[in-house]
């Protein structure tokens, strides 16, 4: 065999690895996904439909180069533990949290695979990052609002009913935004002639109790602060509001569109879509010690006047005109 022809089946076979490998599939990557509602829960099947659309948008399908473990963890505590740890023994390439009440369970069980958060209001008091801009751990993500909007839960409340003097405050203090909601609605009451009381949820017998035992006054309001087990429990917590007929502010619009008075908050769909984003860029090497978490880009005012007809309340035409949405 003549050097040249030597040579170029040489450098041909060389080339035959390079070429095999181009014409493989990507890599399947793998993520688990833990939502804090249950299944059937349309809250829950929105933002995750959000979420898989933003991957997809961004080449990832799956079934085709990415694998998606989903669990539920419908606002129960032990479940929520137990599929924490079912998600990290998979070893995914990433976890989605859903909410506070799963993103704590889901970093007691690893501290090494990466995480992408969303409602957390309060990422740094919860230990789950150093700073917004500096994650500098496995977690980063997106949180659901700040404490300051305590006061304006109260001013709506005061708005919608100018005699309430009382208000029990709905709050789950396993987490630390219950716990810090809860001060930051302390703080703020006294400035609107309101008497606060907590109420800590933990199962739906209790909450139907503390509700009975307040509700003979007839000047009270609630207060519904953020978490898996209100999300998860909201239709109850609606239908207590209306049989004892109690004028009550909620944080998410999901709760208003269920039939609650009145909302305001962050958009709950929105950052789950952007939470694609920081999952793709983790997919393709990056650190959520570097993913600066990102605070809502929108504040939503939602009125159920339906709802408001029921209690007897008239709405000011002022807050009408502010609202994002009035559903009738």
């Amino acid at each position: 065999m003549k050097r040249r022809e030597f040579m170029t089946l040489l450098g041909g076979a060389a080339a035959w690895p390079l070429a095999t490998r181009a014409q493989q599939p990507d890599r399947v990557r793998r993520i688990g996904v833990l939502m804090s509602t249950a299944a059937d829960d349309s809250e829950g099947q929105a933002r995750i439909a959000a979420f898989l659309d933003g991957l997809k948008q961004l080449g990832w399908t799956g079934g085709r180069n990415l694998q998606i473990d989903t669990r539920w963890g419908a606002g129960n505590a032990e479940q929520i533990r137990k599929y924490a740890a079912e998600l990290v023994a998979l070893a995914p390439d990433a976890l989605l949290a859903s909410g506070e009440s799963v993103t704590g369970p889901l970093l007691q069980m690893t501290r090494t695979v990466p995480v992408v958060f969303t409602q957390v209001p309060d990422p740094v008091g919860a230990g789950y990052v150093h700073s917004l801009a500096r994650p500098g751990g496995n977690a980063t993500g997106f949180t659901l609002s700040e404490y300051g909007m305590a006061g304006k839960w109260l001013e709506l409340l005061k708005e919608i009913a100018p005699r309430a003097s009382r208000a029990m405050v709905v709050r789950d203090p396993s987490l630390q935004e219950g716990i810090g909601l809860w001060g930051a609605v302390q703080t703020a009451a006294s400035s609107f002639g309101i008497e606060v009381s907590p109420v800590d949820v933990r199962d739906t017998g209790e909450l139907e109790r503390a509700i009975a035992a307040f509700a003979p006054s007839s000047t009270g309001g609630l207060i519904v602060t953020g978490s898996g087990f209100a999300i998860a429990h909201r239709q109850l917590i609606i239908a207590l509001a209306a049989r004892h007929r109690l004028p009550a502010v909620y944080p998410l619009r999901p709760f208003v569109a269920s039939g609650g008075l009145i909302s305001y908050g962050a958009d709950s769909i929105d950052p789950h879509r952007r939470a694609a984003s920081y999952v793709s860029r983790i997919l393709k090497g990056a650190k959520p010690a570097d993913l600066p978490v990102q605070n809502p880009t929108r504040l939503e005012l939602v009125i159920n006047l339906k709802t408001a007809k029921a209690l007897g309340l008239d709405m000011p035409p002022t807050l009408l005109a502010r609202a994002d949405e009035v559903i009738e």
